[in-house]
């Protein structure tokens, strides 16, 4: 299933088909007069009265063709909080039967500054799906028309939300591909196709990362037959001062099983998710670049994965990173630090950075200190 916003300017005022409406807080429906027929008013005020206002969303069907929903915008929200509206409103539309929407901005009392386009972006946000192996695949299009006079300030900042969400989903669908598909090398031939977008990418094989001394990085993939790299991603979108540039470092263990300190088979296959890290760096420099972003920022990631076999790295071996220090590996499963290790030196030597930003899923005592909405 896809979603298909249309700004629509010659539309009716009260569309026969299903109506999104936007209340104040306790589904306070006095200014929505004007939207609907008397009819429909008396209704849904009636039925207000025994409904749970606390709720975020209501719809009322009118007839078989017609539902109405009214959404509850309360006061002193934050941005995110209203792309979390558009997402609720996405699980309505996710199972629901219906292929249109007409979204009335004219119904936005609140005063703040593109509402409706925080909300469509949540909307578009939670509409994603990866769905390329499954045998049947939900081909239905859902139409939202945004109808009334608010709907220009979302048009103008269309390219910027569009951006957000094609790194996201670029980040998202790395995360998602099975093990067998996303090895090193395939994620490398795919952050090559950023260069499309003016990204300037440059990857370093093993042999050469072997002559820069990158042996802490090197050591977690010694066990694998997938060779490891290191890629950078440059974005210029100041070209009068490439000095300093912003940066972010992501770990990109494609897959852990530990290695030689081999982890419980229970869980295991989540272990693709290692390299979600590495996958927030790549979408947030594509997204950079389709906005033309007017700043300088450089991401690195490095590439690896972690298997037990004749080659591997052991718990007491002794490794040399990039910047020269020495490292005793106590325990192979511990090798986000070796990668991230030689990647954040790099940067610093290379770069000279104005600052350095590392993600990478490291340790799940991570959730436990900043729960779920955060990275660490």
């Amino acid at each position: 299933m896809s979603i298909q916003i249309n700004y629509k300017s010659n539309n009716p005022k009260r569309p026969s088909t299903n109506l999104v409406l936007f209340t104040e807080e306790n589904f306070n429906i006095s200014h929505l007069k004007k939207y609907i027929t008397n009819n429909e008013f008396s209704y849904i005020s009636d039925l207000l009265k025994n409904s749970d206002l606390k709720k975020n969303l209501l719809f009322f069907e009118i007839n078989s063709k017609k539902t109405i929903f009214l959404i509850s915008v309360k006061n002193n929200l934050e941005t995110s909080d209203i792309e979390s509206l558009g997402g609720e409103f996405h699980g309505y539309v996710n199972y629901d039967k219906k292929s249109e929407y007409y979204i009335n901005s004219d119904s936005i009392s609140i005063k703040f500054e593109n509402f409706l386009g925080y909300f469509l972006h949540g909307l578009k946000l939670k509409s994603y799906e990866f769905n390329i192996y499954k045998s049947k695949k939900d081909k239905k299009i859902i139409s939202i028309n945004v109808i009334g006079s608010k709907n220009e300030i979302t048009i103008k900042n269309e390219l910027r939300f569009r951006a957000i969400e094609e790194g996201t989903f670029f980040a998202r669908d790395l995360v998602s591909e099975p093990p067998n598909v996303l090895n090193p090398k395939e994620y490398v031939n795919r952050l090559l196709k950023l260069k499309k977008l003016g990204i300037r990418v440059t990857t370093y094989n093993e042999s050469q990362m072997k002559k820069l001394g990158m042996h802490s990085l090197l050591g977690v993939g010694r066990g694998s037959v997938n060779e490891s790299f290191l890629v950078t991603l440059e974005w210029y979108g100041n070209k009068k001062d490439k000095k300093a540039p912003l940066s972010f470092v992501g770990k990109g263990v494609c897959f852990d099983t530990g290695g030689i300190s081999l982890k419980p088979a229970k869980f295991m296959e989540e272990m693709k998710y290692d390299m979600a890290g590495s996958a927030v760096v790549a979408g947030l420099i594509q997204t950079l670049a389709t906005r033309k972003a007017k700043v300088n920022a450089v991401g690195v990631v490095g590439l690896v994965e972690n298997m037990p076999g004749g080659n591997a790295q052991r718990p007491g071996d002794i490794v040399k990173a990039y910047n020269g220090k020495t490292i005793e590996v106590l325990n192979t499963d511990a090798e986000g630090r070796l990668v991230l290790a030689d990647a954040l030196s790099f940067t610093e030597a290379k770069f000279k950075p104005r600052f350095m930003i590392d993600l990478a899923t490291l340790t799940g005592a991570i959730i436990m200190a900043l729960g779920e909405e955060y990275a660490g």
